[in-house]
């Protein structure tokens, strides 16, 4: 089948935008020929730490996955990506996979990174989508670089989607994080999706975000974060060789790639014991660190009160 990748620049935090956005980069798609599309993670606001955060998180059952239902229908295909979702009292990072017929899947994004903490919780799934057309797996962002990843997923997927929201370093400079970083953040996000390939020995389809945000920094409120999305928008077959792909500098667009999800690889690369699948800097770890922290206070002391008593849910 034809699988279509999509790479937006998303308007930050601007949920009406996105969604014209979406419709637009899905009819390319299908038009196309793509049978299956995927969106990125957070394909309603992308993510940043700002105040307007709280106002992209919608019902499961809100305008996000109205509007996949009728794009499913409407171009009788498959289509999925993730949003903020409020669902059972909490808020989540919600992957929705969506059916012609109306009938959707999904996976609770399993922890949170970094300022991602301040609105939503981790799910407990194991991410596994049992469909009509197979099982399939997924993963967003952070999600595809632990190892626990491929080990719920081994040997039990046909294919793995998912997206990222892979924000780069703050174009300002901080001190003690020296300019190398950003290139070595860029170089884990490059080899991740083909490196899960490796180890599980299926497709894996990644869309992901490219476009410039401005948002806050946890705890440092006089420095503005300035920065920009990543992309990395690839499709690579299960011995991790890259079918298509879309760079960052590349901006918006779609990629597609005819692909089986019933052919598998041995798998070529073995899941490491270590927490993270990549050597991550000693900085990343530290902000991942106190950024876990903080955002887990303010979702429980700011985040709650506003999801119990907000009408909107």
């Amino acid at each position: 089948m034809k699988i279509a990748a999509v790479q937006m620049m998303a308007e930050f935090a601007d949920i009406n935008k996105n969604l014209k956005k979406v419709k637009g980069l899905t009819k390319e798609a299908f038009r196309e020929g793509a049978k299956w599309v995927i969106l990125p993670e957070f394909f309603t606001s992308a993510m940043g730490f700002h105040p307007h955060m709280k106002d992209c998180i919608q019902k499961i059952g809100g305008p996000p996955l109205d509007l996949l239902k009728m794009l499913a229908k409407k171009h009788n295909g498959v289509i999925g990506g993730s949003y903020l979702a409020f669902k059972e009292e909490n808020c989540y990072n919600t992957w929705v996979l969506v059916f012609p017929d109306g009938s959707y899947y999904y996976h609770d994004k399993d922890q949170p990174t970094m300022w991602e903490n301040c609105y939503y919780i981790g799910g407990n799934d194991e991410g596994i989508l049992e469909t009509p057309l197979g099982k399939i797996g997924v993963a967003m962002c952070w999600e595809l670089i632990r190892s626990r990843t491929p080990k719920r997923l081994f040997n039990k997927v046909d294919l793995v989607i998912g997206g990222s929201c892979w924000w780069s370093l703050p174009q300002k400079r901080v001190p003690g994080f020296p300019k190398r970083l950003h290139q070595e953040t860029l170089d884990i996000l490059i080899d991740t999706p083909s490196r899960l390939a490796k180890m599980l020995g299926v497709h894996v389809v990644h869309a992901s975000h490219a476009g410039e945000f401005e948002c806050n920094m946890p705890l440092l409120p006089r420095f503005t974060y300035k920065s920009f999305y990543q992309g990395e928008t690839q499709i690579v077959d299960g011995s991790g060789k890259i079918l298509e792909r879309l760079s960052r500098e590349e901006g918006e667009g779609i990629i597609i790639a005819d692909i089986d999800i019933r052919r598998r690889w041995e798998p070529s690369e073995a899941i490491p014991k270590s927490f993270w699948i990549p050597s991550l800097p000693f900085q990343i770890k530290l902000i991942w660190w106190y950024q876990n922290i903080h955002g887990k206070r303010y979702y429980r002391k700011k985040m709650k009160p506003y999801l119990k008593t907000n009408r909107h849910f």
